[in-house]
């Protein structure tokens, strides 16, 4: 019965070893994709390649932080920050966020999160909605938190952990753009 067992637990992972070797690069080249798709839709419009150029800024919570910078010929017209939150109500929240050139956020993506679907998983849109006290849009980042924090931003409803953490990545971004290189 051990032999039988061994046996099959071998052979189920050659066969997972064999799947995961043949999906490695396909998964890889659809991340690039989505990585290049979301840095079109959240940074200015540039003509350099910002993945090539992109670096590292440290964190004060001790990680790091990706900034890609966007540039039309030789002018800086902003900034792409891949950041995140493991402080989410179903844990990590990665957020890529654009930043014009005054540190205005022009647009956001939400990369990977784990929120509850119909709640928490709002904030794809949640706070790009035309309503005053939800859009962060045309905003300065930095101190954005919701309104039981005493800010000004509207959480979503039922989901105030996702929009904390939603938000704190954002200000995570705006202090990761502003440090001095």
């Amino acid at each position: 019965m051990c032999l039988s067992l061994t046996l099959i637990g071998a052979c189920a992972g050659a066969l997972l070893a064999v799947a995961n070797h043949y999906t490695a690069i396909p998964i890889a080249k659809a991340k690039i994709i989505a990585l290049e798709n979301a840095l079109k839709e959240v940074s200015p419009a540039y003509d350099n390649d910002p993945i090539a150029e992109a670096f590292f800024v440290s964190s004060p919570e001790g990680d790091s932080l990706r900034i890609y910078p966007a540039r039309r010929g030789d002018d800086f017209v902003g900034v792409a920050v891949e950041t995140s939150s493991r402080n989410g109500f179903s844990g990590e929240i990665r957020i890529l966020v654009g930043f014009d050139t005054e540190g205005t956020i022009i647009n956001y993506s939400v990369l990977e999160h784990a929120e509850t679907p119909g709640l928490g998983a709002k904030m794809q849109e949640w706070f790009r909605m035309d309503i005053a006290r939800r859009n962060i849009l045309g905003r300065k980042a930095g101190k954005l938190a919701v309104t039981k924090d005493g800010g000004d931003v509207d959480a979503i409803t039922a989901s105030t952990i996702t929009s904390r953490a939603f938000l704190h990545s954002i200000n995570r971004a705006y202090h990761a753009y502003r440090t001095p290189n």
